[in-house]
């Protein structure tokens, strides 16, 4: 979990070339769905949330029992994070990884992504991505800080504002706990 331009795609993929994870990327999934829905393509514009029970019907399609889950982008919410423990603590050794920076780097990495090509759609439109970081204070943050307080599921606070390689070993070591 992190805001907009942590890296959590990135590390995603880097993970799982040492892992082989059920990957459960929800902004692809999204992207996708949004190309076919114009409801779900429109809240995307907007850099607004998509419904809960939109979401997690996503996301528990794709879960597959016994086999180790790499959720990129979920939970973004309070409400889907206690619907990940409700629904899967007790079926999964859950680890949230919290990948922590400053919103100035945030906002660097965004702009480094649209001048590599790369990035999402919308990553070239300002006010979405204000509106994205607004979000992830006032809604996702929350969350982050419920789960870290669920004895249940192991938690780390990993600072991510380093070289790619450095910031990969902090994540590798917070899953060795």
């Amino acid at each position: 979990m992190g805001g907009q331009g942590v890296g959590k795609g990135t590390f995603a993929r880097m993970l799982r070339e040492h892992h082989k994870y059920n990957y459960i990327e929800t902004g692809k999934m999204l992207r996708d769905a949004a190309a076919t829905n114009k409801a779900i393509a429109e809240t995307m514009a907007r850099g607004e949330l998509l419904p809960f029970e939109t979401l997690v019907k996503l996301v528990s399609d794709n879960i597959v029992k016994d086999q180790d889950v790499l959720l990129d982008g979920f939970p973004r919410t309070l409400e889907q994070a206690k619907w990940l423990i409700d629904n899967y603590a007790d079926k999964f050794d859950i680890h949230v990884l919290y990948l922590d920076v400053p919103e100035e780097i945030m906002v660097k990495r965004i702009q480094k992504r649209i001048r590599e090509g790369g990035g999402r759609a919308d990553d070239a439109d300002a006010s979405a991505v204000r509106k994205r970081l607004e979000t992830f204070w006032k809604t996702t943050k929350p969350a982050i800080d419920w789960l870290s307080t669920v004895s249940s599921i192991k938690f780390s606070d990993v600072d991510v504002r380093g070289d790619l390689e450095d910031n990969f070993k902090n994540i590798q070591a917070a899953l060795e706990q």
